[in-house]
């Protein structure tokens, strides 16, 4: 068991610590509800947040067989020396741009997403350069209304990523979709959207595509929809332990463990008497004489500004609520005439194992979605790994990672 720390063993200000043992144990539940199907670990956006790399590491050892990306450069990171993804992965990306670096992608084997035929154009003359076939899988946009084709476009972008595959420039290696409202249940898009991804692979496989895969299945769908799950799935925000929708039921419900505790040592601990202003407009006064302490956590960390008198944290194991206005760079507690001293640890949000907050509470706290809560905490905090390597025998390790 390994743990990332501090240059020179220092005393983090804050850190993000990312268990990979919990990681590890969310893939192979997820793998569970998908038997039938291989699993693709996206890992785009720093694997949310995570680390992707180290995220991504995690995941195969648990059995996933594909790696998702949205940008190419994330993928082309993933494949860099140093990165440890085993060469046998497969890593797709899905968010191209004109001029993007289409040959690159290429000459590291990566899987490209096509919505149309600019897109085609682009990897068949990267083809040429590169001198060896590109990997690519079409998309479709089966009513999402973001990337992917048209139904009425689609005759056409699969009739020429054909002629390309039989000018050996190209392999089509797999057919896709994504859902709109997979984390609604009930929602009349979802069968709607099923139905018209069959449709448009029948099609495609009925003028001779064969591709390795075809999959639509996101987290929600990958939980709660087997109808969906085809030949691989593609959980994102479930990986990492936490929940796509309140409404579908909570990370325990599904076996999963949220993987990252944010925590903080407090900066300032002082006594201040009653009808004393807090922070930026004084949108908290003290009601009476008591204790403030002061989290050097703010919005440039990616602390949402909108959980301003609202957003919990634990410190000695009292939910406090944020005291104002959260600034760029601090906010402040409320300690209630409590005194633990600077340097105290405050708990933003974890697993909830010691009654901390979670990201969800957090996000409900801010009027937004657990995925940006993860997502946003800025470069600033470091993720501090624990837990990497091999889960020891009977599960996986919930120690400290020391």
């Amino acid at each position: 068991m390994r743990e990332t720390v501090a240059p020179g063993g220092a005393e983090l200000r804050a850190r993000a610590e990312i268990d990979l043992a919990a990681v590890r144990a969310n893939v192979r539940a997820l793998r569970e509800r998908a038997p039938g199907a291989a699993l693709m670990a996206v890992v785009k956006a720093d694997g949310y947040g995570h680390g992707a790399a180290a995220c991504a590491r995690a995941a195969v050892e648990a059995g996933a067989t594909w790696l998702g990306t949205a940008t190419p450069q994330e993928a082309l990171a993933l494949r860099a020396p140093g990165a440890g993804v085993p060469d046998h992965v497969r890593i797709m990306c899905w968010l191209w741009t004109p001029g993007g670096p289409w040959r690159e992608a290429v000459e590291a084997g990566l899987d490209v997403s096509l919505s149309g035929t600019w897109a085609l154009d682009e990897v068949t003359r990267a083809a040429r350069l590169a001198g060896r076939p590109a990997r690519v899988q079409l998309k479709a946009d089966t009513g999402l209304g973001r990337g992917g084709c048209q139904p009425g476009d689609w005759a056409e972008l699969v009739a020429g990523a054909l002629r390309a595959e039989a000018e050996g420039l190209l392999r089509i290696t797999g057919l896709w979709s994504h859902f709109a409202c997979a984390d609604e249940p009930g929602h009349p898009s979802v069968t709607a959207q099923l139905t018209r991804f069959r449709e448009m692979v029948a099609y495609a496989e009925g003028q001779g595509v064969d591709p390795e895969v075809r999959h639509i299945a996101n987290s929600p769908a990958t939980l709660t929809l087997p109808e969906s799950h085809f030949d691989l799935v593609r959980p994102g925000i479930a990986m990492y332990g936490v929940s796509p929708s309140p409404e579908i039921g909570t990370p325990a419900d599904f076996g999963l463990r949220p993987v990252m505790t944010l925590s903080a040592s407090l900066a300032l601990v002082k006594r201040v008497p009653g009808g004393h202003g807090v922070g930026y407009g004084h949108h908290y006064v003290t009601p009476g004489p008591t204790t403030l302490g002061l989290v050097p956590l703010g919005y440039a960390d990616g602390i949402p500004r909108h959980a301003s008198s609202t957003g919990p944290v634990l410190v000695e194991g009292k939910w406090r609520t944020v005291a104002g206005r959260v600034a760029m760079d601090q906010f402040v507690l409320d300690l209630g005439g409590d005194d633990p001293g600077p340097g105290a640890e405050a708990v933003l949000f974890g697993p909830g194992d010691r009654g901390e907050p979670t990201a969800e509470d957090w996000a409900q706290a801010a009027g937004t979605i657990a995925y940006e809560i993860v997502t946003r905490i800025g470069t600033r905090v470091p993720r501090v790994h624990v837990n990497e390597g091999p889960d020891p025998v009977g599960g996986p390790d919930r120690g400290s990672g020391t």
